[in-house]
């Protein structure tokens, strides 16, 4: 009887020991995986060029000066930590998918959703560059709106698909009515609009300022803001997005490989889950 309560005495013990030890090794396995897995996040840092490390064994890749890809990789953050704000001022339901906020204001009129976002990013580059010119897109219809003519007073007549376009105001130049044009370009242009009207790329040749979209209704779209590569020639990106409802555009986390987030492996023909939204039968555009 002795014997066998003194076992008995023993197998508790041992038990006992092994679930005192089993924390230790989870918090031995957790601090491992920490320092094979650095963090890639400057929470101090207000550009997404200094937010964002450089995985080791890859470099960015250099663009000139002034160019539209140097102003992406360097656009103003606010501070770590903030949050989506929606159109309405109310936050996001979803708060674990960003790792920045761009400094892009979200008018209260609920028009600037995720193609919107980065249409107004692309035009307003385009602005303070001196290459107004340069600013149009299509409507949802096919139909090329430009900013040119906007100033010149023209505006749509819309019925259906049929849009013709009549001199109905006066010339206007200014800052706040090229926000007017942005306006009408969100109403009648979208994902679908620049899925239709702008050439693919193939994932082999992106660079900063390209897009993933998928275009319909829901359709979304994301936009590169960042670009690294090793000495074998394998890139990763960085991804910020406007969204529907309007709201904060956000650089996103990498949910799925958690190992580089927030840089993302791109290929053509990919499932390609961002934040919110998974990606599929989609393709690689930029703007002309």
């Amino acid at each position: 009887m002795k014997k066998a309560l003194l076992v008995l005495l023993l197998i508790i013990s041992v038990v006992v020991l092994a679930y005192q030890f089993k924390p230790v090794k989870q918090v031995v396995s957790v601090v491992e995986s920490t320092i094979r897995t650095p963090s890639l996040i400057n929470k101090d840092s207000l550009t997404i060029k200094s937010r964002v490390n450089v995985p080791e064994g890859y470099k960015r890749i250099n663009y000139p000066k002034g160019s539209f890809q140097e102003c992406l990789r360097n656009y103003k953050l606010k501070a770590y930590g903030s949050k989506i704000i929606n159109y309405d001022d109310t936050e996001y339901f979803w708060q674990r998918g960003h790792i920045g906020i761009l400094e892009v204001p979200v008018p209260k009129n609920g028009l600037q959703q995720c193609a919107d976002a980065l249409i107004r990013i692309r035009s307003e580059y385009l602005w303070d560059n001196n290459r107004k010119d340069e600013i149009g897109f299509n409507f949802t219809s096919g139909h090329y709106c430009s900013w040119k003519k906007y100033a010149e007073g023209y505006r749509p007549k819309i019925n259906g698909n049929k849009v013709t376009f009549h001199k109905t105001a006066a010339a206007n130049n200014s800052k706040d009515n090229f926000y007017k044009y942005l306006n009408l370009i969100y109403m009648y242009s979208g994902t679908l609009s620049l899925y239709n009207e702008l050439k693919p790329i193939n994932s082999k040749n992106l660079q900063i300022g390209d897009m993933l979209i998928k275009g319909g209704s829901p359709g979304h779209i994301v936009m590169i803001c960042d670009e690294v590569e090793n000495e074998s020639g394998e890139k990763l990106f960085l991804l910020f997005q406007g969204n529907t409802p309007a709201q904060s555009v956000h650089l996103v986390k990498n949910l799925t490989d958690t190992t580089i987030s927030p840089w993302y492996e791109l290929e053509d023909d990919a499932i390609t889950p961002v934040s919110n939204y998974t990606f599929s039968s989609a393709k690689f555009v930029r703007f002309k």
